[in-house]
């Protein structure tokens, strides 16, 4: 089921995801983008935001991106037993630019340009950075950059609050050290 957000709701998706895996090191989110276009730097500036605040298994930061070239590279790396949740930047109506799509499903990256990419995540959040229609590679280069930088932190402080519940946890009982981040 794919469901519409506006930032307040984020928190909830969020808390959902944290009920089913509290243990931050088996979260693993794939933020696919780029730095070279303002529409498309959404998941890379997440990522980056999550890095900051601690998240140890970011994969695309606006230093190393995780974009149409890199995505099934970013894949291979993953462990079956780790919660993916994708994030990236889409097109949709001018009424919904500023608003999130999640769904309890993988997300298909470059859908908007024509680009056939593998699936990616157990959990997906898109942000709706612009309004679909012809060009949508330009609709992407000439997007706000104040827009997509806001709606970057929402997801981000969203994330941070859903596993700074009681009931998350940083480390898993299992560990007995903190596991090494997956290069960013």
């Amino acid at each position: 089921m794919t469901i519409e957000f506006d930032h307040n709701e984020l928190l909830e998706f969020f808390q959902s995801i944290a009920e089913h895996q509290p243990d931050r090191n088996r979260i693993v989110f794939i933020c696919i983008g780029t730095d070279r276009s303002t529409g498309d730097s959404f998941g890379p500036l997440v990522g980056t935001l999550l890095h900051e605040r601690g998240w140890p298994r970011i994969i695309g930061t606006l230093a190393e991106p995780c974009d149409a070239h890199t995505v099934s590279q970013a894949l291979a790396s993953i462990v079956e037993s780790d919660t993916v949740i994708a994030v990236d930047a889409c097109l949709g109506h001018p009424k919904s630019i500023g608003s999130f799509i999640a769904a309890a499903r993988a997300l298909q990256p470059g859908k908007a340009i024509g680009r056939q990419l593998p699936s990616v995540g157990h959990y997906s959040i898109a942000g709706v950075v612009n309004m679909n229609g012809p060009k949508a590679y330009w609709k992407l280069q000439t997007t706000s950059l104040h827009l997509v930088m806001q709606m970057a932190g929402k997801v981000a402080v969203a994330a941070e609050k859903a596993w700074s519940q009681p009931g998350a946890r940083a480390i898993s009982e299992d560990d007995e050290t903190i596991k090494p981040s997956i290069p960013y």
